[in-house]
C-alpha cells in the first residue's frame, strides 16, 4: 500500500481526501467513527447544543422586551437522539466522499509494526504512513476522577444535571457552562489559576459580567476530591463543599501510544504529543503526523490544514506549515473570536516592545443578531490592536453575535500583511463588519 492514514477526524479524513484527489493510493484506517472528536462528541456536539442555548436565551431577551410570550419545555432526551441521527447522516456522507475519491475505508483498532500496519489480523506495508489518530480529554488525578463526566459522555447523559460542577478554567470549561446554565442547571466553574487566561482581561472582564451571570466562578481553587454527587474543593485555605454532578474539562491529552512502536522515546514531547518538522514529518522520513496528536492548537481547522499539507508532502509536492494568526471562538450566547499576528522573525510580534501599539475598545459589530440587542445595550465588544510603525493590525478579539465570521476573514488581512488604511476597499457582506472596517478607516 503506498499511503496509509490511520485515524478519519479532521486531519486523516482531509488527508485521504486530498492523496485521492492527487491520484495516490490511499488506505484510510478508522477505529470507531468517521469525523473523529469533532464530529462524534466535541465541537460540533457543542455547537448543536449551543444552538439550542442561545434561542432560549434570545427569547427571554424577547420575552423583556415585550414582544413574545409563553413557555418553552425542551426535550433533552430528544435533543440527544437528533444530534445522533444528524451524526448518522454525515457519517454517510463522510465515508461516500472518501470512497469518491477510490480511498478505501478499513475500521477497526490499528496497530504499527516496522514498516507494517495491521487491522484485526490483517497487515500492509506502506510506503507513507500518516498517524493522524486525535486526542482525548486530559484527567488529571484528582481522588475519585472516576466519576467525572468528560465531553465523551455528552450523549450519554440522559437528563439535563440539575447541578453541574465543570472543572477546568479554558474554552471547553466555558462552552460547558454556558450550554448547561442555560438549560437550567447550577453552575459552578472550578479553575485552578484563572478562568480564560488566554483573553484580554478587559474581555474576559466583559465576559464574566454579561454571559455568566447565572454561573459561579471559582479561580485559583483546587478541586480535592470528586464525589458521586458532590466535589469538594479549596479555596483560599477554606475547604467547601459543592453538590452536583462533576465534569471534567482541563484540556486534551494526545492519543499517540500507538507510534511507541516505530518512535524512540525522543520523537514525544513532554505531554506525549508526537514531535515533526515543518513538513509533518517525524524523524522517520515515510512517517508523518497531523492533527490532535501532535499537540499545539487542537482545532479542527488547524487539524485540517496539517492534513492536508501532509497529504502533499506524502505525494511528492512539498509544502512548509505555517501557524501565523490562526483566529479561534468561543461558542457562548454571543461568540467570542479572536486573532493575533504571531510572526516567527519577530518583526510583527505584539510583544515586541520597540514597536508602539494602540488599542481601541468598541461596542460589538452591527452584524447579524445585533439589532434587538441594542435595545438592551449587550450588543457585544471589540478590541483591536494597531502598530503605529506599520499600520498593521496586530490582534483582534470581538464579542458580538456575528464575531466568528468577522474575524475569520479579518484575520486573513492580517495575515497577508495587509494595511489598515487599506480595509475600507474591501466590500463586506451586509450586515457584517462595517464597525470594524470604519474604525480602522479612521485610525
Amino acid at each position: 500500500m503506498k499511503n496509509i492514514v490511520i485515524g478519519a477526524g479532521p486531519a486523516g479524513r482531509l488527508a485521504g481526501l486530498e492523496l485521492g484527489r492527487l491520484g495516490e493510493e490511499v488506505l484510510l484506517i478508522e477505529k470507531n467513527k468517521l469525523g473523529g472528536t469533532c464530529l462524534n462528541e466535541g465541537c460540533m456536539v457543542i455547537c448543536a447544543l449551543n444552538d439550542i442555548s442561545r434561542f432560549l436565551n434570545n427569547k427571554k431577551q424577547y420575552e423583556k422586551l415585550d414582544l413574545i410570550s409563553g413557555d418553552i419545555d425542551i426535550s433533552y432526551e430528544e435533543i440527544i437522539n437528533k444530534i445522533n441521527k444528524t451524526q448518522e447522516i454525515i457519517h454517510k456522507i463522510s465515508h461516500e466522499e472518501n470512497t469518491s475519491v477510490n480511498n478505501n475505508i478499513i475500521y477497526g483498532e490499528a496497530e504499527i509494526n516496522e514498516d507494517e500496519v495491521s487491522v484485526g489480523g490483517e497487515s500492509w506495508d506502506y510506503e507513507n504512513l500518516l498517524i493522524a489518530t486525535g486526542g482525548k480529554p486530559y484527567i488529571p488525578n484528582i481522588p475519585g476522577k472516576n466519576y467525572g463526566k468528560t465531553h465523551q459522555d455528552i450523549l450519554k447523559l440522559k437528563k439535563v444535571p440539575e447541578k453541574l460542577n465543570v472543572i477546568g478554567g479554558g474554552i471547553i470549561a466555558a462552552e460547558i457552562s454556558n450550554i448547561y446554565s442555560s438549560f437550567g442547571s447550577e453552575v459552578n466553574i472550578i479553575a485552578r489559576s484563572h478562568f480564560l487566561s488566554e483573553l484580554d482581561p478587559e474581555i474576559k472582564d466583559y465576559i464574566v459580567k454579561n454571559l455568566f451571570k447565572n454561573v459561579n466562578i471559582y479561580e485559583n481553587t483546587a478541586t480535592e476530591e470528586i464525589q458521586k454527587n458532590k466535589i469538594i474543593i479549596e479555596n483560599n485555605g477554606e475547604m467547601k463543599e459543592l453538590e452536583g454532578t462533576a465534569f471534567i474539562a482541563t484540556g486534551r491529552s494526545p492519543n499517540s501510544q500507538i507510534a511507541r512502536n516505530i518512535l524512540s522515546d525522543d520523537d514525544f514531547d513532554r505531554k506525549k504529543a508526537i514531535k515533526v518538522n515543518n513538513m509533518l514529518e517525524t524523524s522517520k522520513s515515510n512517517v508523518y503526523a497531523a492533527g490532535d496528536v501532535i499537540g499545539g492548537m487542537n482545532l479542527t481547522p488547524v487539524a485540517r490544514m496539517e492534513g492536508i499539507l501532509a497529504a502533499r508532502n506524502m505525494a511528492g509536492y512539498p509544502n512548509k506549515i505555517e501557524y501565523n494568526t490562526i483566529p479561534q471562538s468561543i461558542a457562548l450566547d454571543m461568540d467570542i473570536s479572536f486573532a493575533k499576528i504571531i510572526d516567527t522573525t519577530n518583526k510583527n510580534d505584539i510583544n515586541n516592545k520597540n514597536e508602539k501599539i494602540f488599542d481601541v475598545l468598541s461596542p460589538g459589530s452591527a452584524g447579524p443578531g445585533g439589532f434587538w440587542r441594542v435595545l438592551t445595550g449587550d450588543t457585544g465588544i471589540t478590541k483591536t490592536s494597531f502598530n503605529s510603525k506599520t499600520s498593521l493590525l496586530e490582534a483582534i478579539t470581538a464579542v458580538s453575535p456575528s464575531s466568528v465570521s468577522d474575524v475569520a476573514y479579518i484575520s486573513y488581512l492580517m495575515r497577508i500583511g495587509e494595511n489598515i488604511s487599506n480595509f475600507d476597499e474591501f466590500i463586506e457582506i451586509h450586515p457584517s463588519t462595517d464597525v470594524f472596517f470604519q474604525i480602522m478607516k479612521y485610525m
